[in-house]
């Protein structure tokens, strides 16, 4: 069955829709799911999958400052809160990208696969670093600074918190990350490893969160 979700809009109507891949991937940050990101709540986002303040709060500012305008229906206003529109998130997409996402961000699995069919050099389902920074220099188009830091941003951020062991990235992680159900799955693995509690129910731990390959 089709994912679909009930968004209470800016109008204060119920919207029930469907969810392109790239929707639910953003929607895991619309912490009240309302149909709109705003910075908190892409922190709040980032420190349930597990990142440090610094990181969140680096993330926050960025991927909202960086969205917000593009994603703003006609005559609305991104600043001061620079909200994330989720409805409107494919025209926030950005160039050297993997192309995984299409302009409607629907999912194409051709371009997914030729991720591991051009740059998975060590093992088939996997990537290295090393080859994370391959196809993250082949993807780039030439003057794009901005798409080069973006895609950068977004695949060492994951490769960070989801590389296994032996420093490898899992095809199935990256895949789960392209429609946010592995966040999904990593706030509830962080949930679960904390298990040890003060007097007071204040945790004692800040838990490692390992994604499930």
């Amino acid at each position: 069955m089709a994912a679909t979700s009930s968004l209470v809009g800016v109008e204060g109507t119920s919207i029930d829709k469907e969810l392109s891949p790239l929707q639910k991937h953003v929607s895991f940050f619309d912490r009240n799911k309302d149909g709109i990101v705003y910075p908190s709540e892409t922190y709040k986002g980032f420190r349930a999958i597990g990142c440090g303040v610094a990181l969140s709060a680096f993330s926050a500012i960025f991927i909202n400052v960086g969205l917000s305008g593009r994603t703003a229906p006609a005559g609305k206003a991104s600043f001061p809160y620079f909200p994330i529109y989720v409805d409107n998130i494919h025209k926030g997409k950005h160039g050297s990208d993997s192309g995984v996402y299409d302009s409607e961000g629907r999912f194409v699995s051709s371009k997914f696969e030729d991720i591991f069919s051009k740059h998975a050099h060590t093992h088939p389902d996997c990537l290295t670093s090393k080859e994370l920074m391959e196809m993250l220099k082949a993807n780039r188009v030439p003057k794009d600074h901005k798409g080069w830091v973006a895609s950068w941003t977004e695949w060492k951020i994951l490769y960070y918190l989801c590389k296994d062991k032996d420093g490898l990235l899992h095809k199935e992680t990256i895949r789960d990350a392209f429609d946010g159900s592995l966040f999904i799955r990593m706030e509830e693995k962080r949930s679960d490893l904390m298990i040890l509690y003060s007097p007071r129910g204040t945790s004692l731990i800040t838990p490692i969160v390992v994604c499930t390959h």
